[in-house]
């Protein structure tokens, strides 16, 4: 679910800096997380899931940093190269990873594996690898906008956890955050001037929005889904091989011929992965026999 879900994240991201040049980040927001709503609606009904919750708080909490994190993440995906805002938003695993490390710490539980918490580190050092981002002096705001929606990304991600351990399915989670995107993007629209770069398309702005919403809407069930059932550094790590689709994606689309060194980091991005997974698995395979089942 992991893997299918960053490369739907990877095609949004594509869809995303094509529409950004056509849209500004608040409208592309809004009709993601409209047609967010109508698939999820369709979905929930057609499998008879509930949208009631008993945990209206925790969704309001989880949309208000999600749907921050991805206007940041949108806004700097217009005004950097795409490899680079993927970069700077991959920094939520390396957030995470501190976080957790952090709470270890202050509740005096079992400390994480550190061998865990290296394989998301190396992954980090297989993606700046990869993507080899540069900045230019007049990119800092969109710099620091992609840094902070990683931060933000990683709280939401732990929030994602929480309210899978809380009985939320996963439609219903998608369902609040597409929601709250929606509303959000549309009071920004509302009120923020439309960029003077920002011009109607033909029947190509409204397919590439479509894109942004389809494979978003179907990535985020996938990862929320992920995110709900396995263990957060794992997912994190998996999370890395979303840079090596982009850097797919980026040599089909636009002739980009990687180097030695963007194939040694998808080497370490497909390392530091597969080694979650063992250690994940060993662990696992440690526990009591009635702890399988939990």
């Amino acid at each position: 679910m992991m893997l299918s879900a960053t490369l739907l994240f990877s095609l949004m991201g594509l869809c995303v800096k094509l529409a950004s040049a056509h849209y500004s980040a608040a409208e592309i927001v809004m009709v993601r997380g409209l047609i967010g709503v109508a698939l999820i609606l369709a979905l929930a009904r057609w499998r008879g899931v509930s949208m009631r919750t008993r945990v209206p708080w925790m969704h309001l909490w989880r949309g208000v940093i999600g749907v921050a994190s991805l206007c940041l993440w949108f806004w700097a995906i217009g005004g950097l190269p795409l490899a680079t805002a993927m970069t700077l938003n991959q920094m939520s695993a390396v957030w995470m990873a501190l976080f957790l490390m952090g709470g270890a710490v202050l509740l005096g539980s079992k400390p994480l594996d550190p061998r865990l918490i290296a394989a998301v580190l190396v992954g980090f050092v297989g993606v700046a690898l990869v993507l080899q981002p540069t900045f230019e002096r007049d990119q800092l705001p969109w710099g620091l906008a992609g840094l902070g929606s990683g931060l933000l990304a990683a709280m939401a991600y732990l929030q994602v956890t929480a309210l899978g351990r809380a009985g939320e399915p996963e439609l219903r989670v998608v369902f609040y955050f597409s929601l709250a995107g929606g509303v959000a993007g549309a009071l920004l629209t509302a009120l923020l001037p439309r960029p003077a770069q920002a011009q109607a398309l033909g029947w190509e702005g409204p397919l590439l929005l479509l894109g942004v919403g389809i494979s978003a809407t179907v990535a985020q069930v996938l990862m929320t889904a992920a995110y709900t059932r396995g263990r957060v550094l794992v997912n994190a790590s998996l999370n890395y091989s979303g840079i090596v689709f982009s850097a797919l994606l980026g040599w089909w689309v636009f002739d980009e011929q990687p180097g030695w060194l963007a194939v040694s980091g998808i080497v370490l991005i497909v390392g530091a992965g597969l080694t979650a997974i063992q250690l994940r698995g060993r662990e696992a395979n440690n526990l009591p026999s009635d702890a399988h089942n939990e």
